[in-house]
């Protein structure tokens, strides 16, 4: 058989052109007419706060390398200069469909009684009362700021919004100054004595009374922009002594990164224009002149202002799990039988009482725990303190790393170490992805070991947002090795021969190689190969490869990737037997789960881990086996949902396009489906016997299935 040059640039994506993709998916969900208004102005702030964040790290980045003069090609054959180019034509392609969607959505609010407006269309009581809020709350809060000889252009802080006021002074000079809109306040501002619900802009109530702010000054113009700097953290791990301290100086200097983005309003005024790119040193392309208003972050406040219920989905209330139907001994449920929690269908609450009973229970002598994004008041860092106050032995790692949770991050390391935790600052040169509890329990028959593993962050706020699964043990082989896990983070540990956990970056990327070559070791010897994978992103070429390698030996592989995906589906020769969909909707798709089907021996893993290098090579990550045949079972129907979506799904074109799945078969949500089926499952006690022995189908197939209208029928 010929060899196969499997280093082609033309299967392989750019990773940044891949997650624009992404972006633009979750985007047009904002024009989708059967989701309720305000969730669809929610998906064009998600995508407005995506592509902050993709600045503020990805864009920057490589301006980064060009600058130090690296030009190398990535994997699909682009230059760091070509990706640039790239981004910018996509990303402000982008901008303009952004723009174009939330402009329609805002008349359609006016039409349903919510007015977004200008101050110039307010009557004249409605000024009035604008007049007098400007005077009493907004006037008192702003510093007009001059720029000239004397007085240099200020620092402007990362996505703040300001003015860009040109004047003509009392020496009858034109010149230029600047007013930063107060992010202190509400930044659209309900206009009380009009007929309907009547918002404005802050900053168009300070362009209506900017002479006020350069008193004597001949105004010629007014042009809102917002600034987007480099905010990636530079961390020194070669040569430090104390990680957290280098954390926080590193902090600091990331308020102060190089500016990579500049939006303004959309302006004929060159002299404004030129004044911003060249004080700022941006060029062309990293300047979106926007036809609307800048920053359309601030939809999320405005979607949850009081009376906003009526053009919201009902909430989603996730319900108790289905293997704890009541509040009994958690410890004593999870000593008879391993326990599947899927967030957030199912309560992430028994994850957060576990902790808290633990922190309590006498029998507790010990509580090891891996922290990476948690919530602002997290219940769980509480019960840590509460335990290491009450004697018990806590161990916590908390990664302070996390990008954009660093400070948060850092106030929970010192009030944990302030009650007596051990704490671990991350590891040099690692981050610690993994998620894991350990908590080691002395009981009649001796210490036994309880350990939670999931796929997502320890954060009970995300948790109802995010897909999840999380599994709950005592069986002693992964208590064993989660011991094992927290002396090697802990201390001079040499690796251990595990038992049921495999760990990054210590051997996970040959299990994975392990995995794909048996399917296609299957195959051969003429049984079925067949992989189905969920995760957030695929990227690594490495892996890449060795999956076109399953695919030409005859593998089916089924891919279900939310984002970045670097693998081209459908390559004559190459990739044939992979398709790649991407599940868009309500709930943010974040669990990774890993079916192969061995022969039909089937084996299933979940995982911290997507399927990147930076998860596979610069993290410490965990991915660990699901072996009781009823969760198997279960995860694979789940999977099998994945598949069947034909209402949030999203399939990979050969051209790297994604199209939404739509066919007339049933419509089938899978994140509607799961969630129809916790509710059943909640209410099983409650339903009529012969009711809940009643099978439901599909229509068409004979396999068992929930299904529920979805929020776009």
């Amino acid at each position: 058989m010929k060899s196969i040059d499997l280093n082609k640039p033309e299967y392989f994506f750019n990773r940044e052109l891949s997650w624009l993709k992404f972006n633009l998916r979750v985007l047009k969900e904002a024009a989708v007419k059967t989701t309720p208004l305000l969730e669809r102005l929610k998906f064009v702030a998600i995508t407005a706060s995506n592509l902050d964040e993709f600045f503020m790290v990805r864009v920057a980045g490589l301006w980064d390398k060009w600058e130090d003069g690296i030009n190398q090609r990535d994997a699909s054959g682009l230059t760091v200069k070509e990706q640039l180019d790239e981004i910018s034509a996509s990303a402000h392609e982008q901008v303009k469909l952004q723009y174009k969607y939330m402009l329609s959505i805002l008349k359609e609010l006016e039409s349903n009684g919510i007015r977004i407006c200008r101050v110039s269309k307010i009557s004249e009581k409605g000024r009035g009362w604008l007049d007098e809020y400007y005077r009493e709350v907004v006037y008192p809060v702003l510093t007009p700021m001059a720029v000239d000889a004397s007085r240099p252009f200020p620092f402007l802080a990362n996505k703040t919004l300001n003015l860009a006021v040109e004047i003509i002074n009392q020496d009858e000079e034109q010149s230029m100054g600047l007013v930063q809109v107060p992010s202190v306040l509400p930044r659209l501002v309900e206009v009380e004595g009009e007929g309907k619900r009547t918002f404005v802009f802050l900053e168009d109530i300070i362009i209506e009374n900017c002479h006020d702010l350069f008193n004597g000054c001949q105004i010629l113009d007014v042009v809102p922009f917002r600034l987007t700097r480099d905010s990636d953290l530079d961390v020194d791990e070669d040569d430090i002594d104390n990680l957290l301290k280098e954390v926080e100086k590193s902090l600091r200097k990331r308020k102060r990164g190089a500016a990579v983005r500049l939006e303004l309003n959309k302006t004929a005024n060159l002299r404004i224009k030129k004044f911003l790119s060249d004080n700022l040193d941006l060029s062309e392309q990293e300047i979106f002149e926007i036809n609307g208003p800048l920053d359309a972050t601030c939809f999320f406040k405005f979607a949850s202002l009081s009376g906003m219920w009526p053009w919201l989905y009902e909430p989603f209330v996730p319900q108790r799990p289905l293997e704890l139907p009541d509040d009994s001994d958690l410890f004593s449920a999870i000593r008879k039988k391993d326990i599947l929690l899927h967030h957030p269908y199912e309560s992430f609450d028994p994850v957060v009482k576990l902790v808290s009973d633990a922190a309590s229970d006498p029998k507790v002598l010990a509580i090891k725990q891996t922290l990476y994004r948690v919530s602002g008041n997290s219940p769980i860092v509480a019960a840590l303190a509460r335990a290491a106050e009450n004697g018990k032995q806590v161990t916590v790692l908390v990664e302070l790393k996390a990008r954009f949770d660093e400070e948060n991050n850092i106030i929970w390391a010192r009030r944990l170490e302030q009650a007596g935790c051990h704490v671990i600052y991350g590891l040099v040169g690692l981050k610690t992805h993994a998620k894991i509890i350990l908590i080691v329990r002395k009981e009649a028959d001796g210490i036994k070991r309880y350990v939670h593993l999931g796929t997502g962050n320890y954060n009970d706020n995300t948790a109802k947002l995010y897909t999840d699964m999380g599994l709950l043990t005592a069986n002693d082989q992964f208590g064993s090795d989660a011991s094992a896990f927290f002396n090697l983070l802990s201390g001079y540990s040499q690796p251990p021969l595990w038992n049921k956990l495999v760990m990054a970056p210590l051997g996970l990327r040959d299990k994975i190689y392990e995995l794909i070559d048996n399917e296609i070791a299957q195959v051969k010897a003429g049984n079925k190969g067949h992989i189905i994978v969920k995760m957030n992103s695929l990227i690594d070429q490495q892996v890449i490869q060795k999956l076109y390698e399953a695919s030409i030996g005859g593998v089916q592989v089924e891919l279900i990737v939310r984002g970045i995906c670097g693998l081209r589906a459908g390559v004559e020769g190459i990739s044939e037997n992979i398709t790649v969909r991407s599940i868009v909707g309500r709930q943010l798709e974040h669990s990774r789960i890993f079916w192969f089907a061995n022969g039909g021996e089937q084996q299933l893993y979940l995982s911290s881990a997507d399927w990147m290098p930076r998860n596979l090579n610069d993290r410490v990550e965990l991915f660990f086996p699901v072996e009781s045949e009823e969760h198997i079972k279960r995860i694979k129907e789940i999977l099998d949902l994945y598949l069947r979506d034909n209402v949030g799904a999203h399939m990979m074109q050969s051209n790297g396009t994604y199209r939404r799945v739509t066919n007339k078969a049933t419509p089938v949500s899978a994140q509607s489906s799961l969630y129809e089926e916790a509710l059943l499952a909640a209410a099983a006690d409650k339903i009529p016997m012969e009711v809940r022995l009643r099978p439901m189908y599909s229509k068409d197939s004979n396999c068992l299935l929930y299904t529920s209208p979805s929020p776009r029928d």
